[in-house]
């Protein structure tokens, strides 16, 4: 099996990789932070907004079973890509949408991708592609939050179930698992 690596931040990174570690084909989701300028950056330093650093994703995937492309389509349909630096309530650079590509051929990608998706929505999409810089995985207790945590987080309820919730019931042939019904 061939694993590729897929790179993304679309908001807060528990809402993220809830959606992509229940994909077929995707065989790890990593929480981290990406394409800032302080090395080992904190949850802490990255939420006050002064590292540059993107909450982000990094996706382990077979390209086999699920492509780049879709993954970026899933990405576009599972955050919004239209609003600068925030999603919902979450405001900052560190809240970003961004691609960042591992190779010329996911760049190109980015690129199709972004003019694909924009006509599903009605204002212009501003998820950026930034150079694939050092990554640096969050701290423990951030990897699988929301299925460790989710009922028992107001923001995991209030936020990241209902965006789940959507993604399982328009994405239900490609997850691992059925959704409950």
């Amino acid at each position: 099996m061939t694993t590729e690596i897929a790179t993304l931040a679309g908001g807060c990174f528990w809402c993220t990789e809830a959606v992509f570690n229940e994909l077929q084909g995707v065989d790890a989701v990593v929480s981290g932070y990406i394409g800032g300028s302080v090395a080992n950056p904190s949850y802490e330093a990255v939420c006050s907004g002064r590292t540059g650093h993107a909450e982000a994703v990094r996706i382990s995937y077979d390209p086999a079973v699920i492509g780049y492309g879709d993954l970026l389509d899933i990405f576009f349909h599972t955050h919004d890509p239209t609003t600068l630096n925030r999603q919902g309530a979450d405001t900052g650079t560190q809240y970003r949408s961004a691609i960042f590509p591992h190779s010329a051929e996911q760049r190109a990608e980015a690129e199709a991708a972004i003019a694909r998706n924009q006509p599903v929505w009605e204002a212009p999409i501003v998820t950026s592609i930034e150079p694939d810089s050092q990554w640096w995985p969050a701290e423990a207790y951030h990897q699988r939050y929301f299925e460790r945590n989710g009922a028992a987080n107001g923001y995991c309820a209030a936020v990241v179930a209902p965006k789940l919730a959507k993604f399982r019931k328009g994405y239900a042939a490609r997850l691992k698992r059925p959704a409950a019904a």
